[in-house]
C-alpha cells in the first residue's frame, strides 16, 4: 500500500516538471545522448582517413576498400551491439544503470584509440566505443519512452527533441575532431573525443535524480537457471568469435560482408523470438509484423546514409573542392555539412509533429518519404560527375546533403518512436535493438558497398543506388495502409 500511495503522490510532481513542455527526464537523456554522439561521430568521421591514409600523414596505410569496408563493419558491430546491451538492460541491470555504464566504456575506448598505436589501438578501442554505444544507445531510447503513457501526441515531438540532441552532438563532434586532426593529428583528435564522452557521464550523473524510478530495474529479470545458461552461451560465443579469428576465417577484408551476414540473421532470429513468445499478446504480436515492412525500409535508409563514412567519405576526400570562400576544410567535414542542416530542421520537426499530432501523416509514410528523399540525393550527385578531379564544389554538395537532412528527420527519431510505441512489455528494451538492427545491417552493407565505388564508376553507382532506394521508398508507402491496420491506435 504505501509504495501504491508514493507512486500516486509523485506522478503529479513529475508532471509538473517540464522540459520545453516534455517529461523533465527528456533533458538529462537529452543530454547524455547529446556527449556520446560527439565523441562517436567526432571518431568515425576521420576513421576511415586514420585506416587509409600513409603512414608519413598520420595513418596506418591500409588499401582504401579494406579501410572503408572495416568502417561499414565497425558501423554495423556498434548497432549490433544494442542486442547485448539492450538484453542486459531487460534480464539483469535495467535500462537506466546500462546508459551509466554504456558511456564510461565509451570514453575508455577513445582514450584507448588516442594511446595505443597502431592497429592494437584500432581493435581494442573500437571494441570498447561498439560495447559501451550498444548499451547506451537502446537504453537512453527505451528509457525516454517509459517517460510518456502510450497514446501521448507529445511523443514524436519528444524524440525529435532527442535526436536534435544528438544532432547537436553530431555536428560539434567532427567540428572540433576535424579541426584538430588538420592542426594536431589523429590522436589528438580522439583524445578529444574522450573529453566530450566525460562530460556527458558527468552530466549525467549530476542530473540522474531527474529520471525518477523509470528503468531501475530489470523489466523480465533472470531465473538463476537462466542466468547460468547465459554465462554458457555466452562462453560459448566467445569461443567460437576467437576461433573465427584464429584460424584466418574472419579477417579485416571480409569483416563487413560478415557482419551484414550476422546482422541478417540475427534480424530473423529476434523477430521470430518475438513473433512466438508467450509472453506476447496477440495485439502486441500484430504490431511485430507491422514493423518488419518498416525495419526494411529502416535498413535501406541506413545503407545510403552511413556511405558519409565510406564510399562519400572518399567522395568527399577526392571529388570535393572544400575550398569556401578562401579556405580549405578538412574532407571530414561532409558529415558535418548534413548536420547544419538537420539541426534547425530537426528543431522545427520537434513542434510540427507535437502540433500537428494525430493529422501529421502516418509512421510509414513518412519512413517511405525519407528513403526517397535520400535516393534523389544520390541523384543529384550525378549533376557532379564525370569529369575527373575535384570537381564538386563544396557548396553544392552542401546543397544536396538537404536532402539527407530531411530523410534523416523523417525515418531515424520516427523509427525511435514507433520502436518504443509497438514494443512489447516483456522486449521494451529489446524491441529497441531490434530497431538498431536496420541501422546495423544499414551500415554494414554500406562498407560492402564502398567496394564497388570509385571516382571512374561513379554514374552508376549514384544511379543504381539512387533507382533502388526510391523503389523501396514507394514500396514502403504501398503497403503503409496494411501497416496501420496492425497498429492499433500507433499512427
Amino acid at each position: 500500500m504505501s509504495s501504491t500511495t508514493e507512486t500516486q503522490q509523485e506522478t503529479p510532481r513529475t508532471r509538473e516538471r517540464t522540459f520545453l513542455g516534455h517529461p523533465i527526464g527528456l533533458a538529462n537523456l537529452l543530454g547524455v545522448e547529446l556527449w556520446e554522439r560527439f565523441s562517436f561521430y567526432g571518431m568515425v568521421t576521420i576513421l576511415a582517413y586514420y585506416l587509409y591514409y600513409s603512414v608519413a600523414d598520420g595513418g596506418l596505410g591500409l588499401p582504401q576498400g579494406v579501410a572503408t569496408g572495416l568502417v561499414g563493419a565497425y558501423g554495423g558491430l556498434v548497432y549490433l551491439s544494442t542486442v547485448l546491451g539492450s538484453w542486459l538492460a531487460d534480464r539483469a541491470f535495467g535500462m537506466e544503470r546500462m546508459v551509466f555504464f554504456g558511456g564510461f566504456v565509451v570514453m575508455a575506448g577513445h582514450i584507448a584509440l588516442a594511446l595505443i598505436p597502431g592497429l592494437l589501438g584500432v581493435g581494442v578501442g573500437l571494441v570498447l566505443v561498439a560495447l559501451g554505444a550498444g548499451a547506451l544507445k537502446a537504453n537512453a531510447s527505451s528509457l525516454l519512452g517509459t517517460l510518456y503513457a502510450k497514446g501521448d501526441t507529445r511523443t514524436d515531438g519528444g524524440f525529435s527533441l532527442f535526436y536534435l540532441g544528438i544532432t547537436i552532438g553530431s555536428f560539434f563532434g567532427p567540428l572540433l575532431t576535424g579541426v584538430l586532426n588538420d592542426v594536431a593529428g589523429f590522436h589528438i583528435a580522439f583524445g578529444a573525443a574522450a573529453v566530450g564522452m566525460l562530460i556527458g557521464l558527468i552530466q549525467y550523473v549530476v542530473f540522474r535524480r531527474n529520471l525518477g524510478t523509470a528503468g531501475k530495474l530489470p523489466s523480465n529479470p533472470l531465473a538463476p537457471e537462466e542466468r547460468r545458461r547465459a554465462w554458457i552461451v555466452g562462453a560459448i560465443g566467445l569461443a567460437v568469435l576467437v576461433l573465427l579469428i584464429a584460424t584466418g576465417v574472419l579477417t579485416i577484408t571480409n569483416l563487413a560482408p560478415a557482419a551484414s551476414l550476422v546482422v541478417a540473421a540475427a534480424t530473423i532470429a529476434y523477430f521470430t523470438v518475438m513473433l512466438r513468445s508467450p509472453k506476447v499478446t496477440a495485439e502486441e504480436r500484430r504490431g511485430v509484423r507491422a514493423f518488419i515492412p518498416m525495419f526494411i525500409a529502416i535498413t535501406a535508409f541506413w545503407a545510403l546514409f552511413q556511405q558519409l563514412f565510406t564510399a562519400l567519405a572518399v567522395y568527399s576526400d577526392e571529388r570535393v573542392d572544400w575550398n569556401i570562400f578562401g579556405w580549405t576544410a578538412p574532407s571530414s567535414f561532409l558529415f558535418l555539412a548534413q548536420t547544419i542542416w538537420a539541426m534547425p530542421l530537426l528543431a522545427v520537426a520537434s513542434v510540427v509533429w507535437t502540433k500537428l499530432g494525430d493529422r501529421a501523416p502516418s509512421t510509414p509514410v513518412k519512413l517511405g518519404i525519407g528513403v526517397i528523399l535520400t535516393g534523389f540525393g544520390y541523384l543529384l550527385f550525378l549533376t557532379m560527375s564525370g569529369s575527373a578531379g575535384r570537381t564538386s564544389p563544396a557548396l553544392a554538395v552542401c546543397g544536396v546533403l538537404l536532402l539527407f537532412a530531411v530523410a534523416e528527420l523523417l525515418v531515424s527519431p520516427i523509427g525511435l518512436s514507433v520502436s518504443t510505441k509497438l514494443a512489447p512489455a516483456a522486449f521494451r528494451a529489446q524491441m529497441m535493438a531490434l530497431y538498431f538492427f536496420g541501422p546495423a545491417l544499414g551500415s554494414a552493407l554500406s562498407g560492402v558497398l564502398a567496394n564497388y565505388y570509385s571516382p571512374a564508376n561513379e554514374v552508376p553507382y549514384f544511379l543504381i543506388s539512387g533507382g533502388i532506394a526510391i523503389a523501396i521508398g514507394l514500396g514502403m508507402i504501398a503497403v503503409s495502409r496494411w501497416s496501420l491496420a496492425r497498429m492499433g491506435a500507433v499512427r
